[in-house]
């Protein structure tokens, strides 16, 4: 416990900063310190933290009905891949036209493509709904 005016004389002899570091308290905390160099490691410590977080996007896949077999599994490799980078997956079955006569293929083909994740860590976070003229589906990782 040392009065301001002391604190500020001992700051100055030693050409240093007074900072106060907590005001809410009763009597206000403050510490003799390089006020530029502390600045600067703040500074460092929230970039790298901010380095270290990762920022789930959703990535699309999109497909029609009618895919072929090898472009299927272009598709399932893509997801699989985003999935494990922690994104989130929104897969769509586009209808175009008179396909929406069939849209139970459209179904049928992403009730598929759900299974192929049944032995991985996915959740699917919204069910298989037709919306519009596209079926859609949206996975997340479910390892945190």
């Amino acid at each position: 416990m040392v009065p301001t005016k002391q604190a500020l004389q001992m700051a100055k002899e030693k050409d240093l900063d007074l900072v106060v570091v907590s005001a809410n308290q009763a009597p206000p905390v403050a510490k003799i310190l390089n006020w530029g160099k502390y600045k600067y490691e703040n500074e460092k410590r929230a970039k790298e933290a901010k380095k270290k977080q990762h920022v789930v996007d959703i990535k699309e896949v999109k497909m029609r009905y009618k895919i072929d077999v090898h472009d299927y599994e272009v598709r399932l490799k893509a997801a699989k891949k985003f999935l494990a980078q922690g994104n989130k997956v929104k897969v769509i079955i586009m209808l175009r036209g008179r396909e929406m006569q069939h849209s139970h293929l459209a179904m049928d083909l992403i009730n598929k493509f759900q299974a192929e994740f049944e032995n991985e860590p996915v959740m699917i976070e919204k069910k298989p709904m037709i919306e519009g003229r596209n079926v859609v589906m949206i996975l997340a990782s479910n390892t945190k």
